[in-house]
């Protein structure tokens, strides 16, 4: 049995030989934690951020998008507290120079090579840069180590606008930078990363009863898309942080142990009361319907695309024992997988070349799909099986005859014939019903 060094290793080499993930600036030895995504990694990531907003926005009506500026206002995070207490202990290695974070180190010894330890020392995880013409001039300033904030000191602004009334969430997708001390598991730790996030603003008193709802929904969410739910479990946060009252993480077990993918928080009314004190600006809400004015309380479900990614795609892996073969394989949820459809013709002559090229012309309005010719087709169909491809359509000599194509199933390997008329309609009842095998 692989030890779960070697499957992270085979889907490191996986996502970087079929064209999900790469190292960023790889010619020239590459950037440490950083990482760019290719052909397939980009639909992969695409397809979940559109999902998670099908979920969080599209499909409710209390809940409402922004997306916001990456370089902040910097009183946005003395407010927050985050020039204050963002930091982390840091010890290096006397010896061999490694970095550790301390509260992740036990004893005085390093774990890689034994060595003394240096005292901890505060180490700040936020980026800084400055911004004007002039750097001596320059305003020093932040990329943001969160989305969140954004969220709420547009608060106001939102309620004005959108017209919504409590309780009602905010949500964004956007790019976040925090400087790591040890980034590491491929794309799991990095100092550039993606969140996805939702803020949802309750009246006090009804906040621990949001805050179980989203919980449990969030847990059957990734069920839903297609995660054994063995593979995740809750935790609940037995040391808090300074503004949460309560706080849960969903852990995926990824190869080289439990991971936190999404963390549910009740962050209490701490942020909007923080904000409008600094601002000197009024953040409360007032309640037409019951005529009070109260700051609302938060309930925040915060995931990563990137490590959502990751335990997609570990979750999805198989190398599968066939009778006299065997094949790597990704059950990916249909709605996720990069590529919809493989489109084959059999043999390249005889039309099916011009016909597979008509049927690749009328679906590509609705989904994304590959045309392939090159080699035998059973080839063909274990390449699209290792990127994730759930369903292949070939054209032989009976689709010339009667315009009816066979449509292959990733997962059983099965097929059947449909007419060529037919596939939109088809394909789109089997996305949506897709369940896993």
């Amino acid at each position: 049995m692989a030890s779960a060094d070697d499957l992270m290793k085979k889907m490191v080499s996986l996502c970087k030989r079929l064209g999900f993930v790469f190292q960023s600036g790889e010619i020239y030895g590459g950037l440490q934690s950083a990482w760019d995504y290719g052909p397939l990694g980009v639909e992969l990531k695409k397809n979940i951020e559109s999902s998670w907003w099908d979920f969080m926005v599209r499909r409710r009506a209390d809940v409402v998008g922004v997306d916001t500026a990456i370089i902040t206002h910097p009183d946005v995070w003395r407010a927050s507290g985050h020039v204050d207490n963002f930091h982390d202990p840091l010890v290096d290695c006397r010896k061999c120079r490694a970095r550790f974070r301390a509260d992740q180190v036990e004893g005085t010894k390093c774990p890689e090579c034994g060595g003394e330890l240096t005292e901890p020392r505060d180490f700040g995880l936020m980026f800084r840069t400055m911004m004007g013409a002039v750097e001596d001039e320059a305003a020093e300033v932040y990329l943001r180590p969160e989305t969140c904030q954004s969220i709420f000191v547009n608060f106001r602004n939102i309620v004005t606008s959108s017209r919504q009334t409590l309780p009602f969430g905010i949500a964004q997708i956007g790019k976040a930078f925090r400087n790591e001390i040890t980034a590491r598991n491929f794309v799991f730790r990095s100092r550039e990363f993606e969140q996805m996030e939702m803020q949802y603003f309750v009246k006090p008193g009804m906040d621990m009863d949001v805050f179980n709802a989203w919980r449990d929904k969030r847990l059957r969410y990734y069920a839903e898309l297609g995660i054994r739910p063995e593979k995740l479990r809750l935790v609940p946060h037995e040391k808090l942080a300074h503004y949460a009252s309560a706080a849960v993480d969903i852990e995926y077990e990824f190869p080289f142990g439990w991971g936190e993918i999404e963390g549910i928080h009740n962050r209490t009314d701490f942020d909007l009361r923080r904000h409008s004190e600094f601002s000197g600006k009024d953040l409360s809400f007032f309640d037409d319907q019951t005529r009070e004015r109260y700051i609302p309380f938060i309930i925040e479900a915060s995931s990563g695309v990137n490590r959502t990614l990751l335990a997609y795609l570990c979750d999805a892996y198989e190398v599968e024992q066939l009778e006299n073969d065997t094949r790597t394989v990704l059950h990916l949820h249909p709605r996720l997988a990069p590529v919809k459809a493989g489109i084959f013709p059999l043999v390249k002559r005889d039309g099916m070349p011009e016909k597979a090229r008509q049927i690749e012309r009328q679906l590509n309005p609705y989904f994304r799909v590959f045309y392939d010719e090159s080699g035998a087709v059973g080839r063909r169909y274990r390449r699209m099986d290792e990127v994730g491809t759930p369903f292949c359509i070939t054209v032989d000599s009976q689709t010339m005859q009667d315009d009816t194509v066979t449509l292959r199933d990733r997962d059983t390997m099965l097929q059947e014939r449909y007419p060529v008329a037919d596939l939109v309609q088809v394909l789109g009842e089997k996305i949506a019903s897709w369940k896993r095998p």
